[in-house]
């Protein structure tokens, strides 16, 4: 068993209502990982709250969690949106001059400078939406898949104009430099919306240490095992490096 506390790995979703893919990750994660999801306003144990669609709203909700000035190492992960959540939470508390994670894992997400293949959310009718979310008409609009993601159009447009403002502000520079936390990006030769060597710009956003891994699936490749197993083995690596780093004394 690891010595000393667990490793608190908080996790942020693909979206403000996939909070439900954390739910095994504890029988998965290994010892000494204790497995945080992160519910934004709006989302599943929120609901009664507004969700959150601008980088103001969301540092409001959750910068706070993140503020101890003597935390105990942890781990931010964040996947599709959420990659966009972690990482603007990093830089966040990296402008703040507080203690940021000791990594930062990144998943099913490009970079914030490629261009995105969706519209503005602003400007784009429901219709619209739901004929690129379901593949370009590959979805019928009467099937259940179509019911489902119009039932759902109020979440994703929420998604789409929170993710379009964080893109935008993670692209303008910083005053406080660049990040030097360690990012772990993590893609799936499946998943067209970030393959590998997509995925792979993310090392550009860090001057720490970063390495890119591959996994099995395609978008939603965290709810199998092999994902929250690697982030078991991180986690472990990362709290052991930040604990032998400490100054004794």
């Amino acid at each position: 068993m690891p010595d000393g506390p667990s490793v608190r790995l908080h996790c942020f979703a693909h979206s403000e209502g996939g909070l439900s893919v954390f739910d095994h990750w504890a029988a998965s994660v290994g010892p000494g990982v204790e497995v945080l999801p992160v519910a934004l306003p709006g989302s599943r144990p929120r609901r009664a709250e507004p969700r959150v669609t601008t980088r103001n709203a969301l540092l409001a909700a959750t910068l706070p969690r993140f503020t101890d000035p003597h935390p105990e190492p942890y781990v931010l992960y964040g996947h599709g949106l959420g990659a966009m959540v972690a990482f603007t939470v990093t830089r966040a508390l990296h402008e703040a001059g507080l203690p940021g994670p000791a990594l930062l894992a990144v998943a099913a997400c490009p970079p914030p400078d490629m261009p995105s293949p969706l519209p503005e959310a602003r400007g784009v009718t429901d219709d619209e939406l739901l004929h690129l979310l379901g593949g370009k008409g590959a979805v019928p609009e009467h099937s259940d898949e179509g019911i489902w993601l119009r039932a759902m159009l109020p979440v994703l447009r929420a998604d789409l104009e929170l993710a379009q403002d964080l893109e935008r502000a993670a692209r303008a520079p910083s005053a406080a430099g660049p990040l030097t936390t360690p990012v772990l990006v993590v893609a799936s030769r499946e998943n067209p919306l970030a393959p590998p060597a997509v995925a792979d710009g993310w090392q550009r956003w860090t001057e720490g240490p970063a390495r890119l891994r591959t996994v099995p699936g395609h978008h939603f490749f965290g709810r199998g095992r092999e994902l929250p197993r690697l982030l078991g083995r991180a986690c472990r690596v990362t709290s052991r490096l930040a604990r032998v780093s400490v100054p004794v004394g």
